[in-house]
């Protein structure tokens, strides 16, 4: 059997994310292997690089969305901080309102693009609790806002995610942890699941006592900050950069790094995983530095796409898998685009075996 694909940590983004490929991480760790270098030019909700079954060496990850690169960022330098601004009860007015103030963050947007040390704990954490509160797309749409509010319109507003017994409870980004639920069963919707109706008094399986409830709020709150500081301990060697792809693999490859993996996640060219930064045309400029690099001995490249979105060349392999569908899969095209996941792999990748995840095993 190949190697132990099992992470050092089981961490995953605190908050809902289009396109994670978690359930494709060992698919992938396989063929890169414990790479000395990593790089992510697109960094969603970073699932891959926190299901390495390896020690980190050298890692960098990279995002054009602003608010996506400062929060881990800041979650990295900062993170009872962030956990601190995080941590609120879902109110309409506040979401509004913090909705209007993030994305009327100019300057901020700027200096996170030019200053490779700046990050912003309070706009990381309200970020996060809207993402987590947040109904449907939009949510620190810079453009959005200014389209509506120059054409006179009423600011940009949406609904907080609410369930019957909302107010009975505080949630916000409490609700996004991993585990929350059932033991062991990953965060797939963006609205709230509750277990008995307890809301965020629920048992944190992995930070609390095994087996023991949280009836307290104070107890559920101090979970959020154990979480943030166990992924600000993971990625205390890892770099965020914020800017365009082609300038973190630029800064990121030589010879002098030695081997690199690179995982290319761009946005899709079609379906619903409209969830990064950067237009639809990215999908083939991405996929045209990949083919120009395959001979490089020195590199092994993933790349993600749909069925038949990437003409590779034959030494490439391809690597179909099943997401479970969820948050990452809503919408029409749902159920069809489960089977439609593939992740090609370069000449210098380690074999790749094929997975039962595409046959719809665990």
């Amino acid at each position: 059997m190949k190697g132990d694909r099992r992470p050092l940590h089981d961490l995953r983004a605190p908050f809902p994310w289009f396109g994670g490929k978690s359930r494709a991480a060992g698919l992938i760790w396989d063929a890169l292997g414990d790479v000395p270098n990593y790089v992510e030019p697109f960094a969603g909700s970073l699932a891959v690089l926190l299901a390495r079954p390896h020690v980190a060496t050298i890692e960098t990850v990279n995002d054009l969305d602003c608010y996506l690169a400062n929060f881990w960022r800041a979650l990295k330098l900062a993170p009872d901080e962030v956990a601190e601004y995080a941590n609120w009860p879902v109110n309409e007015a506040d979401l509004s309102a913090r909705h209007q103030w993030l994305v009327d963050r100019a300057g901020f947007r700027e200096r996170m693009r030019v200053d490779p040390d700046h990050y912003d704990a309070k706009i990381a954490g309200w970020w996060v609790w809207g993402l987590c509160s947040w109904i449907g797309g939009g949510w620190c749409d810079a453009k959005k806002y200014r389209d509506e509010i120059g054409d006179g319109k009423e600011v940009y507003r949406q609904l907080p995610a609410l369930s019957s017994n909302a107010l009975s409870s505080k949630r916000g980004v409490n609700r996004q942890l991993p585990h929350l639920g059932d033991a062991g069963r990953e965060v797939k919707r963006q609205l709230p699941h509750l277990d008995r109706g307890r809301g965020i008094n629920r048992q944190l399986p992995h930070l609390g006592d095994a087996g023991r409830e949280v009836n307290r709020l104070g107890d559920a709150e101090q979970g959020i900050v154990d979480y943030m500081r166990e992924l600000s301990a993971r990625l205390r060697r890892t770099r965020v950069a914020c800017g365009s792809w082609e300038r973190v693999l630029g800064a990121t490859i030589g010879p002098h790094l030695g081997l690199t993996g690179v995982l290319l996640d761009p946005p899709y060219v079609d379906g619903n995983l409209t969830y990064a930064v950067g237009g639809a045309g990215i999908s083939a400029d991405v996929r045209a530095w990949a083919v120009e690099h395959d001979n490089n001995p020195r590199l092994r490249i993933a790349l993600c796409g749909y069925e038949g979105e990437h003409d590779m060349p034959a030494a490439w392999r391809c690597q179909p898998w099943k997401t479970k569908g969820g948050y990452a899969a809503r919408g029409s095209q749902a159920g069809v685009n489960q089977h439609r996941e593939r992740i090609w792999f370069s000449p210098h990748c380690i074999g790749v075996r094929q997975s039962d995840l595409f046959d719809g095993g665990a």
